[in-house]
């Protein structure tokens, strides 16, 4: 798919012919619907797992893609041994809980490292500055629990005293999107709702990425620099887990909109807080903590997967998709 495209959402008749009950849809049938199944290929084979799992036959409801994912509409509660089937299968799923209406303006707030890029920005500068182990051994502290995420965030910066801006200006310039990411950020911006960067990492990343990617505000940590030189100091108030989920709530507020009409997508325990204070929760590739404790978990699917689940929120208002 080219990088540059917007995820589509729509009906495949390669789905009507795998799974032919799926022709029968009617947006009554939603009642009876409790959790999505989404991947890159679902074969019919996948479901017999199910069937077994779930003694009875397993047929999904309804059927659509979104870009390259498969996702299906199926019946009855979703389960533990559900999600543990749905790992050993490689494919994702989410309860039908909270999620925002596509058709309504809402606002989805990601973070930065490890979430909408795939890398640690940090840990970038720290191995071109000489000092990843000096890092990497607060990081341990704070994974430990013997530092709180500010005690561990400046701790780490204090590590970066007196490296060199052009460091900064290296690790900026090539920075990887996640993949999904670009696409995901265009289809909702389409769909007008607001696309923020809140992060725990650093301005000079989250403004890029603001510029990249069009988006309305990106929030992160400011790197005091003198003399062409990192101090080794962060400046003013620490974005962590509280501050997160005030930015989230300032935005929401700002732009009139609904708690419930916001989703958060994370990967560590510093996005708990934002994931819990907006209407939907997404754990993307996440620690296990957060996985456990996040409304949704996507484990395998890219960016791509947020869309297949808040796709579902087209039923039963629209059956012929479009963007």
């Amino acid at each position: 798919m080219n990088s540059t495209s917007v995820f589509l959402i729509q009906k495949q008749a390669k789905l009507f012919t795998r799974f032919p009950s799926i022709r029968d849809f009617r947006p009554l049938d939603c009642r009876h619907a409790g959790w999505i199944l989404f991947g890159l290929h679902i074969s019919p084979s996948c479901l017999e797992n199910f069937s077994l799992l779930m003694k009875g036959r397993e047929q999904p409801l309804a059927g659509w893609t979104v870009g390259p994912y498969e996702v299906l509409l199926m019946r009855g509660e979703l389960t533990s041994e559900i999600y543990a089937l749905c790992n050993v299968l490689a494919l994702d799923c989410g309860p039908l809980d909270n999620i925002p209406n596509l058709f309504e303006p809402g606002l989805a707030v990601f973070d930065m490292d490890s979430t909408a890029i795939q890398i640690e920005c940090i840990d970038e500068i720290a191995k071109l500055a000489g000092v990843e182990e000096q890092v990497a051994a607060v990081t341990e502290q704070s994974m430990q629990g013997e530092l709180d995420f500010e005690q561990s965030l400046r701790e780490r910066v204090a590590q970066l005293k007196g490296t060199d801006v052009s460091v900064l200006e290296h690790v900026r310039n090539s920075l990887p999107l996640m993949p999904g990411m670009r696409q995901l950020a265009a289809y909702l911006q389409a769909r007008s709702w607001i696309v923020a960067i809140v992060s725990g990492g650093f301005t000079w990343f989250s403004d890029v990425l603001r510029d990249q990617l069009s988006l309305l505000h990106a929030e992160s940590n400011h790197l005091v620099i003198e003399n062409g030189k990192l101090t080794g100091e962060v400046e003013g108030q620490v974005i962590n887990a509280l501050r997160k989920a005030d930015i989230l709530r300032d935005l929401a507020a700002s732009y009139d909109l609904m708690l419930a009409s916001t989703i958060a997508v994370g990967d560590g325990a510093n996005d708990l807080k934002m994931m819990a204070t907006a209407g939907l929760g997404i754990a993307y590739h996440a620690k296990p903590k957060v996985q456990q404790e996040a409304q949704v978990a996507i484990r395998h699917a890219n960016l791509g997967g947020v869309l297949c689940v808040l796709s579902a929120s087209l039923l039963p208002q629209r059956l012929n998709w479009k963007n």
